[in-house]
Formats: C-alpha cells, structure tokens, sequence
C-alpha cells in the first residue's frame, strides 16, 4: 500500500485522483486543493459548456498548437489521447459532440457534468480530500507541509504529484533547486489604441493573417472586433505563440493584420477582379469584409469615398494592396479572454522525465497540468494537456 498526495484540485489532480484510485484502489490517495472547492476552474472553461478536448483534425504540426512543449505531447499524445480521453469518460456515461471546428463538448454542454463524474469516481476510490488546506512547502524527503483553519501541519507520504499552477509551485518548491520558467500570461485578446476600427466592434473577418511587427510571430483564423480592439481565433493564438516576446515588451507593439489572409499576387488578382470602373471604390468590397469595414479600409488608403475604380490611379491601388496586406495598429495592453487564464511556464521540462513526468532531482514527485512548462492554443488542446500528464503520472507511480 502506497500513500499518495497530490497537490491541486483542479482538472489534472482530480482527474490523477481518480486513475490512481482505479488503479491501485488499497492505496490511500488524498488532495489538497488551497481553494474552497474541486475543478472551480474546470466548471466554468468553454463558457461553463468544457471544451474537453479537440479531435486534432486539420492540425499540420503540433507546435502550431503547443507553442510550447511540443516534443513531450507528442509522446504523451501517444499514451493517452483525445480517442484515450472520449473513452475514459465514455464508459462512466458522458457522451461527446464534435463541433466543425473540431472542439468536442459534452453533449449535455455543461461542464458540471465532467466535475461531476470525476468527484464520483474519487469518492468512490476512496480518495480523501481536503479544501481550504494550502500548501506552503515541499521538502526533498517528500514531507508535505501545509496550513488550513485547523492551524499548520505535515505528512510524508510515498509519493507527491504537484499540479498546481506554476506561480503557487515557485512558492512550495523554493529551495528544492528545481527550474521554474516565469509564468506569464499566454491567451488574451489586444487593446488597439485606434479608435476607429474600435467603432466597428462586432464585426467578424474571418482568415485573416496576424502578425507582430520586427518579430517572425504570425497567426491564421477568424478576427473579431471588439470595443477595446481585437480578439478571436486569430488574435489568442497570436497572444500564444509571442506570450514571453509580449510580455518583455509590456504588451506594447504594433499588430499587423493581412484582412484577406492572401498573398500580394493574390491581393492584386482580387482587387483586378472587382474593379468597375462605373462603380466607386468604396462601394465595391471582397465578400470576406463588411461593408462598413471596407470603407474604413479604403479611406485609411487615402482613398476618397467617390473616386471611382478608372479613377483609382496606379498609386491609389498601391496603397489599397498594402493596406489589405499589411495594414498596422498599435495595441497597448491586453485583456483577459473571457473566463479563460492560461499561462506559459512552469516546471522546466528538463526537470522531469519524460516517459514518467517524475523529478530528475527528488524521487517520487511528479508533476501534472498546469505546473509544467506546457500550454497550448485555445480550443481543448491545455485541457487535454492535463489529461495526457495526468494519466502519466498516476500510471509512472509504483
């Protein structure tokens, strides 16, 4: 019989609970979660409906999403993947839907349902947990020390496995020599400071091409318009790939956006096509644009509201292609995307081995979820990050 602690009641420490419970069920299994409840984070990701994971259709590389760690979620994806997670859940009764841009949510769209079963499935291993209890400490005999309304106290069990958030890791680890890469965060939409493409909030474009200016950062998807500037597909994926670049620069530069997603040869193509030179320029515009941003588009090319398309002059067309290809907005700041709060950063992933996600400098802790340096685009990729280390960790404990 083995005593296990795990450190973090989110989706990786209930969902190691559980397997480890399933696993080894004469083993004594407990979780310390510092909050006053499980999964508070879990129950409320995809807009309380759980992007659990993504079927990986249409992904070409993994790094376009797992900017970071993509090499051990490749083996991890191995072991246990999207096809691993629908199953696991599946035969405890949770029934999946796939959507078309390959996110998969649970039928019944709420996301207290996956809370739900995995609190199930620890109660009935007998795993005993403990809210309200945080941890202040790890020493390197795997002594656990900890506080909670009863005053302070320690255990040692046989094994620890963390799955806290790297921030609260740096805090418990101190002193361990283990290398914590600086969380920052990772999935956050732009605030432009130009007020007029501001006015056009709601508007959707979809395929653009994002990029940051003196940088190699670049992004493809849908953009959407808001009130403070830009989000969308397009925007969190940008905020991904460049998280450390953007935050060295205090979320200040200069985003570079390609509306119709193509190159110039095509741009210039498109704009032959649609020229009628009966017609103004403004009131001729690419189906992918509104009408509205169109004409924001075209008069930030100089372009006057009545000149027609015979009118538009070699030098008038220059600028309309640039501004299609490479129009520029400053952007100072950034805003949290909704509900979501990912962070790049963590446990270095030189720390731990990759085939047990177990310490290189203390044996028998291990690390799950959040506190490693993983994370990954939006769309059921970081959740399926948790269960993928999750499930390692609780089947390299032996």
């Amino acid at each position: 019989m083995k005593n296990v602690a795990i450190i973090g009641g989110g989706a990786a420490g209930c969902f190691c609970a559980a397997e480890l419970a399933r696993l080894h069920p004469d083993w004594s299994v407990c979780v310390f979660e510092a909050g006053p409840r499980l999964m508070a984070k879990l129950a409320v990701t995809g807009g309380g409906r759980c992007n659990i994971t993504n079927s990986f259709k249409g992904v070409e590389s993994l790094s376009d999403v797992y900017p970071r760690g993509t090499n051990l979620m490749k083996r991890l994806l191995h072991s246990f993947g999207p096809a691993d997670c629908l199953r696991w859940f599946g035969d405890l009764g949770v029934e999946f839907t796939e959507q078309p841009d390959h996110c998969i949510f649970p039928v019944s769209q709420d996301a207290m349902q996956i809370v739900r079963t995995l609190e199930r499935q620890m109660k009935l291993g007998g795993v005993q947990v403990f809210c309200k209890r945080r941890v202040t400490a790890v020493d390197a005999d795997l002594t656990v020390h900890y506080t909670d309304g009863d005053g302070d106290g320690s255990v040692r069990p046989d094994a620890v496995i963390v799955t806290t958030g790297g921030g609260t890791a740096r805090k418990i680890l101190a002193g361990s020599g283990i290398e914590l890469v600086p969380d920052v965060p990772s999935l956050f939409t732009f605030k432009l400071t130009d007020t007029g493409i501001r006015s056009l909030m709601g508007t959707v474009v979809g395929n653009v091409t994002l990029g940051l200016a003196g940088t190699r950062f670049r992004s493809r998807g849908t953009l959407l318009l808001t009130d403070w500037g830009v989000s969308g597909p397009a925007t969190l994926r940008l905020s991904s790939y460049a998280a450390r670049w953007l935050a060295d620069n205090q979320y200040r530069g200069t985003l570079l956006v390609n509306w119709l997603g193509s190159g110039e040869k095509e741009i210039r193509e498109r704009l032959s096509a649609m020229s009628d030179s009966t017609r103004t320029v403004s009131n001729s515009h690419p189906a992918e644009l509104s009408e509205r941003l169109w004409k924001m588009l075209v008069a930030r090319a100089g372009i006057r509201p009545e000149t027609r398309w015979a009118e538009l002059g070699s030098k008038g067309r220059e600028r309309l292609v640039n501004i299609l290809l490479a129009d520029n907005y400053d952007f100072e700041g950034r805003a949290r995307f909704k509900e979501e709060f990912v962070t790049c950063g963590g446990v270095a992933l030189n720390e731990v081995r990759p085939d047990t996600l177990e310490s290189r400098r203390i044996p028998g802790l291990f690390f799950a979820g959040e506190v490693l340096d993983i994370d990954a685009v939006t769309g059921g990729f970081n959740l399926q990050a948790a269960w993928s280390t999750a499930h390692l960790a609780a089947h390299s404990i032996n």
